[in-house]
């Protein structure tokens, strides 16, 4: 039989891979290789809706088209190392794998604080598994929990610890502001008035040196000398690629995988990565590569990457222009959503307030060289729908910023 395309790493990434290999008129065999046991499902509604017991996995689980049902999968199993000169992969039970291709879509894992203390009490939310054990932490009657890290999933978690009746959340983040890195100061401040009406208290510009308790964690030491009682902690404190697998094949790993324009890795014709792992630079932007952790990456960067591996296996020319895409979020907090479309991360250093006001529903405009690169909305139903209408604004700006 053919060697098959190889796609490492089995959730959404990977799924949409495989599909966009057959929509682009890959015929030959794929093999899926994840080291999770799940087939693979949505993961934004473990830190909100399956915390909150309002979703199944029955619910979360991403059904495959028809065009995959004859790939080959092989879940609870990971890849180990890979050589790019021979094409192959060996997984951790020590078979090996010949490839004609490779799809990179390991994606990432939650970063460990390195402070002393118990383990016990401690959790992540990046699988189904983490988040069903910490549902059922979060449950038990008068926790009182803290978050370490004002990002999305720290912000998510908080709020829907609140809504579950603990009773104490408390957010620990060294940053003056809670996700003042995507959204800059102007946003970060109204969303932390609103986190804070609704029950949650911060702890900000500090970080955690050490847990204290036995057998598990009672308390939380910061830097500036508090110690916050704690029954659960939730570290999120960023991602680290999962790509040590592929080191001493000569690519960038540094932060992710680097590609070209085209997703290629290092530049090889057998070679993609997909998802975020991928460090790409966005033509519709400038030439930085960067990798972008948002829902919809996956599926637009699989279905730009797998046209182009199957023109580098079969030598012809995919027809595309460098990849472009228009990033997009959202993330439902308390009773209010964040929508945006576009990179505000690149104008943050001119933010102007659009429509509404940052006491109630408010659009944000994110500006670089003058030119609009991102919109932020913040509030309700109207602000999303506010957020939309400028993402064909945002789409007819084909040139690279200044």
């Amino acid at each position: 039989m053919d060697a098959p395309i190889v796609v490492a790493g089995a959730s959404m990434a990977g799924l949409r891979a495989a599909e966009q290999l057959r929509a682009a008129g890959w015929e030959g065999p794929i093999t899926l290789v994840g080291d999770e046991p799940h087939m693979p499902y949505n993961r934004p509604p473990l830190s909100k809706e399956v915390l909150a017991g309002r979703a199944s996995f029955d619910s979360l689980a991403l059904r495959p088209r028809a065009g995959v049902s004859d790939a080959r999968w092989r879940l609870g199993t990971g890849i180990v190392r890979a050589d790019l000169a021979r094409r192959v992969v060996e997984l951790d039970d020590g078979e090996t794998l010949p490839y004609r291709g490779l799809v990179v879509a390991t994606g990432m894992r939650p970063r460990r604080l390195r402070c002393p203390g118990p383990v016990a009490g401690r959790h992540t939310v990046r699988t189904l598994d983490d988040a069903r054990g910490l549902r059922e932490a979060l449950t038990r009657p008068g926790v009182r929990v803290v978050v370490v890290g004002a990002g999305f999933i720290g912000c998510e978690v908080a709020a829907t610890a609140v809504a579950l009746g603990a009773a104490e959340v408390t957010v620990v983040d060294p940053l003056p502001l809670p996700m003042v890195g995507p959204l800059g100061e102007l946003l970060a401040g109204a969303l932390l008035a609103r986190h804070e009406q609704r029950g949650v208290r911060f702890a900000l510009g500090t970080g955690v040196t050490a847990f204290h308790g036995e057998d598990r964690v009672t308390g939380v030491a910061l830097a500036d000398g508090r110690v916050l009682a704690a029954d659960v902690v939730v570290e999120s404190v960023g991602s680290a690629a999962n790509t040590e697998w592929l080191d001493g094949n000569g690519l960038d790993l540094s932060d992710g995988v680097l590609t070209d324009e085209h997703l290629r890795a290092g530049g090889r014709p057998d070679v993609i990565a997909v998802g975020d792992v991928a460090r790409f630079p966005n033509a519709r932007y400038d030439g930085v590569a960067r990798r972008v952790e948002h829902w919809s990456i996956p599926t637009d960067t699989a279905k730009h990457a797998a046209r182009v591996l199957i023109a580098g296996l079969t030598g012809s020319d995919a027809g595309l222009a460098p990849f472009a895409p228009l990033p997009t979020f959202w993330s439902d907090q308390h009773d209010f959503r964040l929508q945006s479309f576009g990179a505000p991360v690149l104008g943050k250093d001119d933010v102007r307030v659009l429509e509404g006001d940052l006491d109630g529903d408010v659009l944000a405009g994110y500006h670089r060289a003058g030119r609009l690169v991102g919109v932020v909305a913040l509030g309700g139903r109207a602000a999303a729908a506010s957020a939309a209408r400028h993402r064909a604004e945002l789409l007819k700006q084909p040139s690279p910023i200044a």
